[in-house]
């Protein structure tokens, strides 16, 4: 190996252990690149009906805060409460579910169910479940570093919103001269993909939680609304934010009766089939197409390799990762070079050439 080539790989490796290294802080840009190219589509939605960018950006910005602040203004005093309330009767719960068990006792075989071992169980259990009940306040304690976090995606997101053309001129730039018309058809189809997948993750989301406020409501569940939103807003998150929204109404229910909780339960799992096989699947397919197993597996890989923020923004990178892959990889590589084999492969046959020759 040359000296030339040894120094390319060498910078080559280090780049790549300072990208690891800046992981999150790139996730990050990334997130802000995936809103911006959002709002950007709104404000140009705005700019055709004869506002000015300005007033359109800030009609945006605006709208959007009015919305988060009215949603964490109705679901955050809800789960302090339902902190509070289950902190303080969880030991009253565990004492009567001791007391059911113990009622068994004369009505089951202890061969078949040793009730009064699982009455014993019980005291141990009533320390761990209250240490991990008020566990909850040292969670709330980390939402510092993560308002950080949100804090510099809004900023990032606000200053590509602001002007985004000198940013993709600049992405635009690192490809080579023949190449950037073509880098900027890919990422024009990236940013319909991405707002494409992002109406569709709204509907989702307002489907799963008005759904979801009706169950709760006739179940007679404390706090539907703050529930429902809460389920709505984790249905950002694929496979995992369904399963953790269960929690929450499932925990609340045990406070008034615990047989609420076995239908909170079943109410939940009706939702996600709902929409497994029939919301995702009608919504999905009119914006951007993803396979169920590629979406699943995005999400444990980009969970495993980046944390938590992976498994938020498994999705997008995902359908970005799919556009370049199949449109430079692909198209202009695979396709390409299969071609040119061939035809070299018949330029150099015999038999082709002896019939040159005898022409």
């Amino acid at each position: 190996m040359s000296l030339g080539k040894l120094i390319g790989l060498l910078a080559f490796a280090i780049s790549l252990y300072i990208l690891w290294q800046i992981r999150q802080v790139l996730l990050l840009v990334f997130a802000a690149v995936v809103f911006a190219v959002v709002l950007n589509r709104v404000v140009r939605r705005l700019r055709r009906s004869g506002a000015k960018r300005g007033i359109a950006i800030a009609l945006t910005v605006v709208t959007l805060l009015v919305i988060l602040v009215g949603l964490f203004a109705l679901i955050g005093p809800s789960f302090i409460e339902q902190s509070q309330q289950l902190i303080s009767l969880a030991p009253t719960f565990l004492e009567q579910l001791r007391n059911r068990l113990n009622s068994l006792q004369t009505q089951i075989p202890e061969q078949l169910l040793n009730v009064r071992n699982l009455g014993n169980f019980i005291p141990r259990l009533q320390p761990l479940v209250t240490q991990l009940l008020g566990n909850v306040y040292t969670w709330f304690s980390d939402l510092l570093g993560i308002l950080l976090n949100l804090l510099l995606v809004i900023v990032l997101t606000l200053m590509l919103l602001v002007n985004p053309a000198p940013y993709r001129r600049g992405l635009v730039l690192l490809f080579p001269a023949f190449y950037r018309r073509r880098v900027y058809e890919i990422l024009s189809e990236c940013e319909a993909n991405l707002v494409g997948w992002m109406s569709a993750t709204l509907i989702d989301m307002a489907a799963i939680a008005f759904v979801s406020f009706i169950g709760l409501s006739i179940l007679g569940v404390p706090l539907p609304l703050a529930n429902a939103l809460l389920a709505g807003l984790l249905e950002f998150v694929p496979n995992i934010g369904p399963v953790l929204s269960v929690f929450p109404p499932i925990a609340v229910a045990l406070i008034v009766a615990p047989w609420k909780a076995l239908a909170v339960l079943i109410l939940y799992i009706l939702i996600q089939q709902f929409e497994a096989y029939l919301l995702v699947p009608f919504v999905m397919k009119q914006h951007v197409s993803l396979l169920p197993a590629v979406t699943l597996l995005s999400v444990v890989i980009f969970g495993t390799f980046f944390g938590f923020l992976g498994i938020f923004l498994s999705v997008p990178l995902v359908i970005v990762s799919k556009i370049w892959l199949k449109e430079v990889l692909i198209k202009d590589i695979l396709n390409t070079w299969h071609k040119d084999k061939k035809d070299n492969s018949l330029k150099n046959s015999p038999t082709l050439n002896s019939r040159m020759r005898s022409s």
